[in-house]
Formats: structure tokens, C-alpha cells, sequence
């Protein structure tokens, strides 16, 4: 099953296909035109052979007659395999839509990228491709709230890549910024999955930001978050007085069964068995306390 690393960066260019043509306009300076941009079917729907399915197919312009297809690759690890299937994929979205075809690969580290873009050879002599490939590092530092609005999923991806590093807090102010006009289902994924990513100092400033802004986000997705932690706060508060109820009546218990055998425990072992939590433990000491000669024999 694809992890949440590589589903993720496929739901952000699902549900926001013009990320695609940004990224490489931005990463790698192609002219791409500013058109009407949607999902190819490829993306759901299995080629022929099944082994040929893409992640996700990118149209720009008409999506029956494009001027150019985006093929988005998301590849966790280097694979030989690949060499092999991603011109397939080129080949088959070219001849299907007869447009240009543009391979984009998103890596999650450096090392990872280094292999993937190694130029694949296909044996025609000229025929060599080149894949496009960016890892999480390369993806630029969006601070602008502006820019973010605009592209919520591409302040998203910038949150996860440079959250942590010296533009940590204006990148992650613009996250949020972005998530403004996000819808809510998508809002609390997208905010889930960043601030689990994030290093533990990040995730405090993004909580900070939160807490503390006057985004649209605030007033609704974070009080959405704090009703859910009071109720989960109050279920655990539940369970804990529970627990403790039942642990100071088994304690009662087998002060009540020493009691009824004449057994006098010292105001030391009298604090031992009030003072424990341990509900197992209090079981097996009520159980001692019915065939113990002594007050010791319960704790033996």
C-alpha cells in the first residue's frame, strides 16, 4: 500500500493541478503558457498493460485537444524499473491526446532525486530522456500570504520542505494563510500532515501561529481542533477518574477481607494498598488477602 508520503503530494496536485506547471515554471524555467488546467483520465484509470498507470496526468489547455500533458511521477526510491515504464507513460499520453509530454518526478530527498534523474537511454540512437526531478529541498520558500492564497497546495509543499529551516516561521504564516481558502475537509489533512512532519520546534511555531492568528483558519478549522481535543480531553479525564474510582474501592476491599481475618496491617502497608493504581495488582492482593496468614504473605 502507497504510503501517506507518496499519496499526499498526489492529493495536493489532484486537487490543485495547476501545481504542476508552477513547479516547473518555478524549478526549472520552462515557458509554459498560462491556460486552463485538469486532471487527464490517465489518473484514475489503469493503461494497457495495467502495469502502465501514472500517478497523475496533468492537461493543459482543452483536455481533448492539449497543448501540453504533464506526467507527475511521485518516486520514494530509486527503480530500475522505471527506466522503463516512464517512456512508456510519454509515449502512450502523446500518441492518445497528440500533444507535447513533459515528465515532472518528485523525490523526497536529494540522494533520491540524483538517481532518478539519470538520463534514460531508450537504445534509439537521440532518443534519450531526460527526467525532470525536484526533491522536497528544492521546493522554494513561500512567505508571501499572497502567493500562498493563490496556491495553497505549493505553500503547503513549502511548509514541509522549509517549515524547519530559517524561514520557518513567515514560510509556515503563509501555510496558513493558504489554508484560509482551503476547504475544511482538505484544511484539516493538509494541517495534520505538515505539523506531523514537522521537527518538534517548527510544529511549536505552526501551533503558535494558530493559536494566535486572524486568518479565517482560526476562526473555524482551529476551533474545529479544540472541541475535538476538549472531547478527547474530557473522554481521557473519563477514563482516568474511572480507573482511579475502581482502584480506590479494590484498595477498600482488601482492607475490608485483613479485617475480617484479624489481619492489622502497619500504617506503611495500609499506604502501599491505598496509594496503588495498579488495578491488576489490587486484584491479586484482594485474592491473597482470603488465604494469607499474614499481612506480608499479601505482598509476597
Amino acid at each position: 500500500m502507497p504510503s501517506i508520503e507518496h499519496e499526499m503530494p498526489l492529493e495536493m496536485v489532484r486537487n490543485r493541478p495547476a501545481l504542476a506547471p508552477e513547479l516547473l515554471r518555478t524549478l526549472f524555467d520552462l515557458k509554459i503558457p498560462e491556460a486552463d488546467v485538469s486532471l487527464g483520465s490517465e489518473t484514475y484509470n489503469d493503461c494497457d498493460p495495467t502495469e502502465f498507470r501514472c500517478d497523475a496526468t496533468i492537461m493543459m489547455g482543452d483536455p481533448v485537444k492539449p497543448d501540453l500533458g504533464i506526467i507527475f511521477e511521485v518516486q520514494m526510491k530509486p527503480s530500475k524499473r522505471k527506466t522503463y515504464t516512464w517512456p512508456a507513460y510519454m509515449a502512450t499520453l502523446r500518441a492518445r491526446k497528440e500533444c507535447p509530454v513533459t515528465l515532472l518526478v518528485l523525490c523526497p530527498d536529494r540522494a533520491t532525486a540524483a538517481r532518478c534523474a539519470e538520463w534514460i537511454d531508450t537504445g534509439h540512437p537521440g532518443w534519450v530522456l531526460k527526467p525532470l526531478v525536484m526533491s522536497l529541498a528544492d521546493i522554494p520558500a513561500v512567505t508571501d500570504p499572497g502567493k500562498a492564497r493563490e496556491m495553497p497546495e505549493l505553500a503547503a509543499l513549502s511548509a514541509l520542505a522549509q517549515g524547519g529551516g530559517p524561514l520557518g516561521r513567515p514560510v509556515l504564516e503563509a501555510f496558513c494563510a493558504g489554508l484560509e481558502v482551503t476547504a475544511s475537509d482538505v484544511k484539516a489533512k493538509y494541517y495534520d500532515y505538515i505539523a506531523s512532519h514537522l521537527p518538534e520546534a517548527a510544529r511549536k511555531i505552526l501551533e503558535d501561529i494558530v493559536a494566535t492568528s486572524t486568518y479565517q483558519f482560526q476562526t473555524d478549522f482551529l476551533r474545529e481542533s479544540q472541541a475535538k481535543g476538549k472531547a478527547e480531553g474530557m473522554a481521557e479525564g473519563m477514563a482516568k477518574g474511572m480507573a482511579k474510582g475502581k482502584a480506590e474501592a479494590l484498595a477498600e476491599a482488601v482492607l475490608r477481607v485483613l479485617a475480617r481475618r484479624d489481619l492489622v496491617p502497619s500504617e506503611e502497608e495500609r499506604g502501599r494498598i491505598t496509594s496503588c493504581t495498579d488495578l491488576e495488582l489490587l486484584e491479586v492482593w484482594h485474592d491473597r488477602a482470603i488465604t494469607a496468614e499474614s499481612v506480608e504473605e499479601l505482598f509476597a
